[in-house]
């Protein structure tokens, strides 16, 4: 990596591709003894690097590195007990561990979200791989929120562009366009 901009260890080295026969597998916190562990029993999908002031972030990342998963494909399996909402007024309840503080999966549970029933989770938690690669960076320009040099967000784009990621400050457009059509068929402007 030499001199270029660290966005997320996850990245940083290059995007590897997702396999086609991954079928999914286990997240777990970065507790060493009794970690939460979450099993997603699927492939992830709509991976990208966020620079929102909301998702768990490794130490020293820029960016986090968050999936989707279908709600129902996202099952905690080892020690729930140690899970905590980190906002319970955010749209996106975001469970995290209460010793360790990474987030495992992220929930909405507002019925008439465009994305519920959509899990969001870090895929780096897995030792597994194959998982769905990053395809854009959302929130890029919130970053400087959370700190960042605004003098260096030019070389900040010059790197997501370096690991073929497409920039955005809001989402991409086909999640965007997922968005718009859930609106149009709750107020009628598309039928189902």
């Amino acid at each position: 990596m030499s001199n270029a901009v660290a966005i997320h260890p996850s990245v940083d080295n290059g995007i590897h591709a997702a396999s086609g026969t991954f079928a999914g597998g286990t997240l777990a916190c970065k507790c060493t003894t009794r970690p939460v562990k979450v099993h997603v029993a699927c492939q992830s999908a709509h991976n990208h690097a966020c620079g929102c002031t909301k998702c768990w972030k490794p130490a020293g990342a820029l960016f986090a590195v968050v999936a989707v998963a279908p709600r129902d494909k996202v099952t905690v399996i080892e020690n729930a007990d140690k899970l905590k909402i980190v906002d319970a007024s955010a749209t996106i309840q975001r469970h995290a561990c209460s010793e360790c503080g990474v987030h495992m999966f992220g929930r909405i549970e507002n019925a008439k979200h465009p994305f519920f029933g959509l899990d969001f989770i870090h895929t780096e938690l897995s030792p597994e791989k194959g998982w769905s690669a990053p395809e854009f960076a959302a929130f890029v320009s919130s970053i400087i929120e959370a700190g960042a040099d605004p003098a260096n967000m030019g070389a900040v784009r010059a790197r997501l562009k370096g690991l073929g990621l497409e920039l955005y400050d809001c989402l991409s457009p086909a999640l965007m366009d997922y968005i718009a059509t859930h609106v149009a068929k709750q107020t009628g402007a598309l039928k189902s």
